[in-house]
């Protein structure tokens, strides 16, 4: 596998993601099934793990740079979606190190540690990831998608597009409430107004950014229109995160009654 370093994207004057290109497999005209994506999660050789990495770290900072490869995708091999699935594979690791830490950090083991480790991959993660996305994706295909002209094509977004905007979603928001709210832990535990304020704040950061990269990436697809409804959910949060603090109501303490510790 080759990774083209430096300007040589479609963008000129911007420095940009190194391009992913996959020489060794081929072309797909459509994303890939659920069971051929399944396939490369255990083929390390099918996963470009540093092209992966460079993402991530762009998702923090430059967001819409790692969308702008999508419409470089699309116009080399037909499709909005990956179909690398390193990118869910590096989280499902990150996330099984997050459910290793916090069970030392708290002293639990056992089945207290499989319950951890199934919410944090298979409920935070997946399924929500699989909820969201299939709400996204049915509203941007039946409310949001462009008039075409007469003559023009139908375009419909892809569900694995969908589940892709929220695995680029999550990691900002892992980065925050699963890494930085670690290391607060001996801060936000604590039964003060300073406490439930600093943890709220935390939280509405994490889901504000999220819908930030959410609606980043529907807007970034040009047959959809009107994409800045995925942040009207932001106002609420905020709104949710100010009353909670008022009441001393701690996001921290009950989501670690949800974990069992």
């Amino acid at each position: 596998r080759k990774v083209a370093e430096g300007n040589s994207s479609p963008w000129p004057g911007e420095a940009m993601l190194p391009i992913h290109v996959e020489s060794e497999r081929p072309t797909f005209s459509h994303s890939p099934s659920v069971s051929e994506y399944l396939r490369r999660m255990i083929q390390y050789a099918q996963m470009d793990i540093d092209y992966t990495f460079a993402q991530m770290f762009y998702l923090c900072i430059a967001p819409r740079k790692v969308y702008q490869l999508t419409s470089y995708r699309k116009q080399t091999k037909n499709q909005w979606a990956r179909d690398d699935p390193a990118f869910v594979v590096v989280m499902i690791f990150f996330l099984t190190i997050a459910a290793i830490s916090y069970s030392m950090a708290f002293q639990v083991g056992g089945a207290a540690f499989i319950h951890m480790m199934f919410l944090f991959v298979g409920v935070h993660f997946l399924l929500m990831g699989v909820l969201i996305a299939s709400v996204s994706w049915f509203i941007a295909n039946n409310y949001l998608r462009a008039a075409q002209s007469f003559h023009g094509v139908d375009q419909r977004m892809e569900w694995m597009h969908a589940f892709d905007i929220h695995c680029n979603s999550f990691f900002p928001l892992f980065l925050v409430l699963y890494v930085l709210h670690y290391f607060l832990l001996p801060v936000v535990v604590q039964p003060t107004l300073a406490a439930a304020v600093i943890s709220n704040i935390l939280y509405a950061a994490a889901f504000c950014y999220y819908l930030y990269i959410m609606s980043l990436g529907y807007s970034m697809l040009p047959f959809l229109e009107r994409t800045e409804v995925f942040l009207y959910p932001s106002g609420g949060v905020v709104l949710a995160a100010v009353i909670l603090s008022m009441l001393r109501v701690n996001l921290t303490l009950h989501s670690l009654q949800s974990l069992g510790v």
